[in-house]
Formats: C-alpha cells, sequence, structure tokens
C-alpha cells in the first residue's frame, strides 16, 4: 500500500522530533511492505520569516492533496511581538479551518514503566488511566459570533458566544460512540446542562445519537464533576464526549496527570479531508536544536495515525509496542529521567524504537 503524507515540521524542537517519527514510519512500511511517500510544506513561525504568513496558500494545496497531514509543532518567543491575526499559532487554527478538522481526539494513558511520574497518589494511579478524550473543534465559545470588546455605558465590556446546532454535535457524538466502539464501550458526554441551554441542547442530541449505539455505555457529567473525577478516579472514563471549550481544558488536565507531555499523541480528524496528527506538548524552543525533545509522543502520533488515517492496527500496534519495550529498556529522554535509568538523546530514542520494532 502505498500512501503520501504531507509533513509540518514547524517551529522549535518540530524538525528534529518528525524527523524521528519519519523513521519509524519507514521502518514500519519496510516491515509491513507499505510505501509512505513524504512531502514537506510550511507553516507557524518558519512560515512567517519565509513567507510573511503563518500559513501559505501552498501548505493548504499541499496537505490536502496528502492522505494525511503530520505536524510538529509551531510558535516561539521570536513572534511573540506579532499581532495575534499574524502569530504562528494562526497557521494551526487555520489549517484546521482548512481542512474541516471538526474533532481533536486526544488520548491520556498512563504508561506503568513510567508510574513514578503520575501526578496523582499512588493507589489512584495504581488503578490505570487510559482515556481518550473527544473535542469538538471549530464551534463554541471560541468561535461563536457575535464576539468582540466594545464600550457600555462607559465601561468596556468584552463578550463571546457559546453557540453549537444540532448537527455540530450530532457529528461529534457519532464519532464519539464510534471510537468507544474500538475500545471499552463506554461514553461519558460533558456539558453543563443544569446552567447553559447550550449545554441542554447537547444532552439531547447526543441521547439522541446513543439511539443507534445502544451497545455503548453513556454517562453525563457536568463539567466542574468532570474535571474532579479525573483526579480523584481517572480509570473510571473511557471516552469522554465534550465540547471545545470544556475540551480544551479537560483534555490538558488528563494530559498533565499522566507526568509527561512528551509522551502523548494527539489527532484532529473531520468528514473527508485528511487528518491532522500531531504531540500534545509546543515548540519547546528553550532546547531546540540540542538533540533533548522527547520523540515518543511524535512517534506515537505516527502510531495513531496509522490507525485512524490508514486503517493499519497492526502496523500501529507493532509501534506502540516497539515504545512500551523501549521504555522497559530503561532508556529515557532528559524530560522523563529516573533514578537507574539510561539517558539517551532524541536521536538514540528513535534508534531504540525502530530496534525494538
Amino acid at each position: 500500500m502505498q500512501k503520501t503524507i504531507c509533513l509540518l515540521p514547524g517551529d522549535g524542537i518540530g524538525p528534529e522530533i518528525v524527523a524521528e517519527a519519519v523513521k519509524v514510519l519507514k521502518a514500519t512500511g519496510d516491515k509491513f511492505g507499505h510505501v509512505f511517500n513524504f512531502t514537506e510544506a510550511l507553516i507557524g513561525g518558519i512560515a512567517i520569516d519565509k513567507c510573511g504568513e503563518p500559513l501559505p496558500q501552498a501548505t493548504i494545496d499541499q496537505c490536502k492533496a496528502a492522505d494525511a497531514v503530520f505536524l510538529g509543532a509551531v510558535g516561539g518567543p521570536k513572534w511573540d511581538h506579532l499581532d495575534n491575526a499574524h502569530r504562528p499559532e494562526k497557521g494551526l487554527l487555520g489549517i484546521r479551518k482548512a481542512l474541516g478538522l471538526f474533532a481533536n481526539l486526544r488520548p491520556a494513558k498512563l504508561f506503568p514503566e513510567l508510574a513514578g511520574a503520575c501526578l496523582l497518589r499512588a493507589d489512584i494511579a495504581a488503578r490505570g488511566l487510559d482515556l481518550i478524550v473527544v473535542r469538538e473543534l471549530t464551534g463554541d465559545v471560541y468561535f461563536g459570533e457575535p464576539r468582540g470588546i466594545e464600550t457600555r455605558d462607559g465601561k468596556r465590556v468584552g463578550f463571546n458566544t457559546m453557540i453549537y446546532d444540532e448537527e455540530e454535535i450530532r457529528r461529534i457524538a457519532k464519532l464519539a460512540f464510534e471510537t468507544a466502539r474500538k475500545r471499552r464501550n463506554k461514553v461519558c458526554s460533558v456539558e453543563k446542562s443544569n446552567v447553559l441551554d447550550v449545554s441542554r441542547l447537547w444532552k439531547d442530541v447526543v441521547l439522541e445519537v446513543h439511539k443507534d449505539y445502544q451497545d455503548v455505555e453513556l454517562t453525563h457529567l457536568y463539567v466542574d464533576n468532570a474535571a474532579m473525577q479525573l483526579v480523584r478516579d481517572p480509570a473510571q472514563f473511557d471516552v469522554i464526549l465534550t465540547g471545545n471549550i470544556f475540551g480544551d481544558i479537560l483534555s490538558d488536565e488528563a494530559s498533565v496527570i499522566t507526568g509527561s507531555l512528551g509522551m502523548l499523541p494527539s489527532a484532529s480528524l473531520g468528514a473527508t479531508a485528511p487528518g491532522l496528527f500531531e504531540p500534545i506538548h509546543g515548540s519547546a524552543p528553550d532546547i531546540a536544536g540540542q538533540k533533548k525533545a522527547n520523540p515518543l509522543a511524535t512517534i506515537l502520533s505516527a502510531a495513531m495515525m496509522l490507525r485512524l488515517a490508514f486503517d493499519m492496527g497492526k502496523e500501529a500496534d507493532a509501534i506502540e509496542d516497539a515504545v512500551r519495550k523501549t521504555l522497559q529498556q530503561g532508556y529515557r529522554t532528559g524530560d522523563i529521567m529516573e533514578p537507574g535509568k539510561t539517558l539517551v538523546n532524541t536521536e538514540e530514542m528513535g534508534a531504540k524504537v525502530i530496534e525494538n520494532l
């Protein structure tokens, strides 16, 4: 099988970690008889430097022509002086919009080998943490209109609009139930229907969609309770379904309690366009070029791409097993280093994963 992947290395450590994931993908292709063809395009700060804008049209065209899009990271203090409309992060928001990516899937999994880094009490961590947040990505208060800052009665007033239509809710709910069917058949829908009208519509539509997924257990939590339960007993969750702003917060909470952002992948998916796959961490400009970056989240994002974009489950399993074995062997980058383990750099960690693959 042949697939074309558009690489968007981006800024900071992005090029380093993407390079290691590409090596792992090539090794996986050799092992399973696939050919992965790579194109490369500009996004973020480097696109600003070379093209004067964070998302050139050429990048959009290359992404649309690919079977999947693979991103490193964007941004850094070099571009902090720019106004919001021209910052590197606008490139990421822009490519999501251009590709119609309405869903963000962010797993949070605690590897037993890294249990010592977990921020939870040992007895809670021992019960496990293996969940995925399915977050609606293109609606809600981040995109709702009207919005702005204006003067009313002599005072400045800022306002945004939290809004969803039923089709936006229906498509993300279907994706959450489909995701649960590939996992442990449990969905927890998170909203604030005791206060917000938009959340009441959210709950009604989710209940309607659930009629077609009776094999999946559905529960509901208010967002404040969900935030508490993630810390108190994260083992209860399988798939968390929620809107854009709640998902933004909860996915960060779920991720950080595992102890290392350097281990977690993510995917952004649309109805038909190529999906976008990336690690959840930032560009870490303070260590860029020093071979200190942990490439494992990016490598696991590659596995997620194979599974979700190309239906290559065995290949994804092989990469994930290789990462697990590498950790079992005691190899660590600086962000996950523990006493008695072996410190390796970015390229060495990638090489160890390939050896175990």
